[in-house]
């Protein structure tokens, strides 16, 4: 059935339009963006949609499609959480985030559906935060820019879902651009659009089918250590507000006043930095063999110093680098399970994928799944026809 249809027989009514966001996959340049560091991600083309109708009674009824589950509030009160549906809290958040900046929505029924990966670390909840936020900036007329919804929408995963993440997930969906891969300062937002040579390579994303929960305490205690090694640090180097303020070799001169754990963390986020910058001068080049090696080397920290990979993560960068026109492999993401990386050669995407669907379940006994996407646009809005 057609999504229109859905929301006709949903909500007894039209939608007045549909807004789209996409997920994103890190090239390179993971675990920075909270460090306020440097990424490196590309919009993909699985995408969240949303379609909505304005109420003007205060009642927000929310459906989504993939669970078959239904939500709903007013905004005349203060926006609960739902501990029952908690996928609805995102959307919520984005409704309290408009609400916070003296902007309250009018009521709205709003249904979501996507075909982001759940659980794979290709940011499906961004996408759901965007898709929210653009629908409801433009079926309230509100005067906001792209980049204060990117904010907004980060707000709404930290401050009411309670996840910590950094900003980049929010910011690509909001930002992308078809062809181009994404250089961001997390700290200042500034940001360039880099093309991406797709008559050269692609990018295949292996997913493992590990799911990963990240909203536990992995995470935030990764967050905790960078910034007990910043407190320690700034004993030497008091300037510096983040791992981002810290050269490698500034670093490699006071690593050894941290304790050992907060150290492996410290030394990861301070490589991976130098390798962004490192990858988008390779990329700029062409210069696949050092694009390669940045990314082996990200996947090498992440897995040994970060400790956030996991033995089918691991598994798929082994098997995809014994594919012929593999350039280089990583686990992107937060971790913990989701997505691999590779970037190939142009035409020997369907060879990985063979390899991949072979060897993979017969060493893990797990269906993997696998995406091909060139960099794709932002979350926009398109109005329906009434």
């Amino acid at each position: 059935m057609k999504l229109i249809e859905t929301f006709q027989n949903t909500f007894n009514r039209d939608p007045i339009l549909k807004a789209k966001a996409p997920g994103r996959v890190n090239l390179i340049g993971e675990h920075t963006d909270y460090n306020d560091g440097f990424v490196m991600p590309i919009a993909i083309q699985y995408v969240v949609t949303v379609l909505a109708a304005p109420r003007d009674d205060g009642h927000v009824n929310l459906y989504s499609v993939d669970f078959d589950a239904h939500s709903t509030f007013n905004m005349d009160n203060e926006i609960p959480h739902d501990e029952t549906q908690t996928w609805s809290n995102y959307e919520r958040g984005v409704f309290a985030g408009f609400l916070k900046r003296g902007m309250k929505s009018i009521g709205a029924d709003l249904l979501i559906q996507g075909n982001v990966p759940i659980g794979a670390g290709l940011s499906s909840s961004a996408a759901i935060e965007m898709a929210t936020s653009v629908a409801l900036r433009t079926l309230n007329n509100f005067d906001i820019s792209q980049v204060e919804l990117v904010k907004l929408s980060q707000e709404a995963e930290n401050q009411f879902v309670g996840m910590n993440c950094g900003i980049m997930d929010q910011f690509i969906s909001g930002m992308g651009q078809a062809g181009k891969s994404l250089f961001l300062d997390c700290r200042s937002l500034e940001f360039e659009l880099v093309p991406f040579p797709s008559d050269d390579f692609s990018v295949v994303i292996m997913n493992t089918k590990v799911k990963r929960e990240l909203t536990g305490t992995e995470y935030n205690e990764r967050r905790s250590q960078c910034e007990e090694g910043v407190r320690i640090l700034q004993k030497n180097l008091p300037d510096i507000r983040a791992l981002r303020d810290v050269s490698v070799q500034q670093f490699n001169q006071y690593k050894d006043e941290l304790p050992e754990l907060v150290c492996n963390r410290c030394t990861h986020v301070v490589r991976e930095n130098d390798r962004v910058e490192q990858f988008v001068r390779a990329l700029k080049a062409k210069n696949s063999a050092r694009m390669g090696e940045l990314l082996l080397a990200s996947h090498s920290d992440l897995r040994d110093l970060y400790e956030v990979s996991c033995k089918e993560l691991d598994l798929m960068v082994e098997i995809a680098m014994g594919v012929e026109g593999v350039i280089g492999a990583r686990m992107t993401g937060a971790g913990f399970g989701g997505c691999a990386i590779a970037v190939v050669q142009k035409g020997r995407e369907k060879a990985l994928e063979d390899v991949i669907m072979v060897q993979y379940p017969a060493k893990t006994g797990i269906q993997p799944e696998v995406y091909i996407s060139a960099p794709s646009d932002g979350a926009g809005v398109k109005m329906l026809n009434q």
